[in-house]
């Protein structure tokens, strides 16, 4: 396939996902189905924003498959997002008012579960190149694969209620000892996929621990946002467990969800590889610097209550001294985390930036040129490390 043609089928597949998630906006509208739901706002964002990024990447990159996933992935969320709402709409909100509704649920069952094991095992395993990172993890691709296909007949042969549409029986479900078997073997395709899911990010590590350069660089953006996803997943039920936190859940939920392939939009089409770096530090930095003043300012204020509590009562005095202190503190406190995230977890800039200034304060008292020139090499050579290190230096009295 040329270029052009690859750069007018990435676009064709992107508007055609544009115009069922218009369309099922409009049917839930229709419906008077609010999206107020985390789980529906989570699909509508990821309907959108996956294939948002495979299209830049496919029209940029059409040799490279991980594009043509992301659009997958966005055409499979967009198809089951104008079923549900079509479901909704012709058998819900106003039966029998669209044709074939019956037809059309059934085309929207498979999808979520689909869209999910394709990102967590297919994207792992061919980014960033879009090959496996070697002929070993072919049966773990196989596996998925097939986890995939069966995933889709057992989902659309499924009995019971479909959650989604309000429970509304499903059509085409088998029931009998047939339905009985269907969901006995879900729940062991389910661990199956689990499994592939751990392998497939098992491979991201083995291949981040061979890789070097540009490739290490674009593994870093896919393991900062996968490692922001994880933790989003894992934080839900901590957050649930304390009803007040539920909000900032379902608020941080669109963050987690658009990390993760506009990281891989970043890292295929190397736009500022390398600023990630930068991001990571002052994450940490400035993480740990809020949550420590935060707890600092809170224990002054208290400090404060309790030892002055005759002459701050009624006043806002205790507040107003823990926010003089916590202003005075910002800079040391934050100079101080700098150098310790630097020394901890940027070891080689840490060391690099403590020999340039050491260099520089031998510079101002150094006069002899050979000793000048031979120290300048060395820091060189330290901070740089180069394959070679020359010094030529203009001849006294040449001309420009």
């Amino acid at each position: 396939m040329s270029r052009q043609s690859a750069t007018r089928l990435a676009w064709s597949l992107f508007a055609l996902c544009a115009a069922l998630t218009a369309a099922a906006i409009l049917l839930l509208t229709l419906a008077h189905w609010k999206v107020t739901d985390s789980t529906d706002l989570i699909g509508t964002i990821a309907t959108i924003v996956y294939p948002a990024v495979g299209v830049l990447v496919a029209s940029r990159r059409p040799e490279n498959p991980i594009g043509w996933l992301l659009l997958s992935i966005g055409v499979i969320g967009a198809v089951t997002a104008f079923a549900n709402g079509y479901a909704l709409y012709g058998l819900v909100a106003r039966p029998g008012s669209l044709p074939a509704s019956d037809v059309i649920t059934v085309l929207g069952l498979p999808g979520s579960a689909v869209s999910f094991t394709l990102a967590g095992t297919f994207l792992f395993l061919l980014f960033p190149d879009g090959h496996l990172p070697s002929s070993r993890w072919r049966p773990v691709a196989g596996l998925s694969a097939a986890t995939i296909g069966l995933g889709i007949v057992m989902f659309t042969l499924r009995p019971g209620p479909i959650e989604s549409l309000r429970d509304v029986d499903n059509p085409v479900g088998l029931g009998g000892s047939a339905g009985s078997a269907i969901e006995s073997a879900g729940n062991y395709l389910g661990i199956v996929a689990g499994l592939c899911l751990v392998a497939s990010a098992a491979s991201l590590v083995v291949r981040f621990r061979r890789s070097r350069g540009v490739e290490r660089q674009q593994l870093k953006w896919i393991a900062a946002a996968a490692g922001l996803l994880a933790g989003w997943l894992v934080s839900g039920p901590l957050f649930f467990w304390y009803v007040p936190f539920g909000g900032v859940w379902d608020t941080l939920s669109p963050v987690a969800i658009v990390a993760f392939p506009v990281a891989i939009g970043f890292a295929i089409l190397r736009y500022r590889l390398y600023d990630l770096d930068r991001i990571v530090n002052r994450a940490l930095v400035y993480g740990v610097l809020t949550g420590a003043l935060a707890g600092l300012y809170f224990g002054i204020v208290l400090a404060f209550q309790e030892a002055f509590s005759s002459f701050t009562r009624g006043n806002d005095l205790a507040i107003a001294g823990s926010t003089l202190a916590v202003a005075a503190l910002f800079r040391p406190a934050r100079r101080r985390i700098q150098g310790f995230v630097d020394r901890r977890f940027y070891r080689r800039r840490y060391d690099a930036q403590q020999t340039l200034e050491a260099f520089s304060v031998r510079l101002r008292d150094e006069v002899d040129l050979d000793t000048l020139g031979a120290d300048l090499g060395a820091v060189v050579h330290e901070t740089m490390q180069p394959a070679h290190v020359s010094l030529w230096l203009r001849p006294h009295g040449e001309e420009r």
